[in-house]
């Protein structure tokens, strides 16, 4: 295989309450800006939640989860002399729900789901002032806590991908330089697990300014035979493929050769 391959796996849409567009209108834009593969993965219902619709601007309620499978499915199919569709889902990672959101995704046939921490002592990752008055060895607690659920995210089994594995950077840059060696541990854990990680462009909308995760993540990530994978995170049709290109050269700069998509849960290693 020599020609690149053009894909974006992280992509979100109106059903999660706080994107914009239809499947269709990512779909659609996908195939106008020249991608091969477009994965659709919106926020996954709090399958946990005895609710409907625990947190309407999150994600969309339970109720909607099939409708939402069924609707990539026909898009599939729709498109499929243009595009490839994938079904994806971003999966909140809770470790005590572990086993009810791996059921769920069972049930269907899921090309990939991505497995991201979004919650961490009870408090979204990306609440601002969570930081505010934390001595220096909280804030290394905090840290090492965040990165021990994605370890556990790593072995669980249910993800083909971590998402932005420094995501907790986006409205505090100073997250960055907290001393700890739970990243170096991280990395060893998800190169043994053999689960892939994105470089997750969304970054650059938050305060931090860069793309998830950083290049010395990056550089530790390759040490460990790390696959990595690309997704935009895009909550406007817009935004779909964002700095791809800038991606590619970056990851080839560090020493990487090929990075990974997913079809059937099925890792597929194409040369950047």
């Amino acid at each position: 295989m020599t020609d690149t391959i053009k894909f974006d796996l992280h992509t979100h849409n109106e059903r999660c309450g706080h994107a914009i567009g239809t499947i269709e209108d990512y779909v659609k834009k996908a195939i106008e800006y020249g991608l091969n593969y477009i994965g659709i993965s919106d926020h996954s219902p709090y399958f946990y939640s005895e609710e409907d619709h625990l947190y309407p601007t999150i994600a969309m309620p339970k109720s909607e989860f099939v409708l939402y499978i069924n609707e990539v499915l026909r898009l599939k199919k729709k498109y499929e002399d243009k595009i490839h569709v994938l079904l994806g889902m971003e999966s909140d990672f809770y470790p005590e729900h572990i086993d009810v959101y791996r059921r769920q995704y069972l049930l269907h046939p899921f090309d990939y789901v991505i497995g991201s921490v979004h919650y961490v002592q009870d408090l979204n990752i990306f609440k601002k002032g969570r930081w505010e008055g934390l001595t220096s060895q909280q804030k290394i607690q905090v840290k090492e806590e965040y990165y021990d659920l994605i370890q556990q995210s790593a072995k669980s089994g249910v993800f083909q991908i971590l998402g932005h594995i420094d995501a907790m950077k986006g409205f505090y840059p100073e997250f960055t330089s907290i001393e700890t060696d739970a990243i170096e541990q991280t990395l060893k854990i998800i190169g043994e697990e053999d689960v892939a990680i994105e470089i997750n462009t969304s970054g650059k909308t938050k305060d931090c300014g860069g793309w998830y995760p950083a290049d010395e993540i990056l550089e530790r990530a390759l040490f460990y035979n790390v696959k990595v994978s690309f997704g935009s995170d895009s909550h406007t049709p817009e935004r779909i493929g964002d700095e791809f290109e800038l991606v590619q050269k970056r990851l080839k700069e560090i020493g990487f050769s090929e990075w990974a998509y997913f079809i059937e849960k099925k890792r597929y290693m194409t040369p950047l």
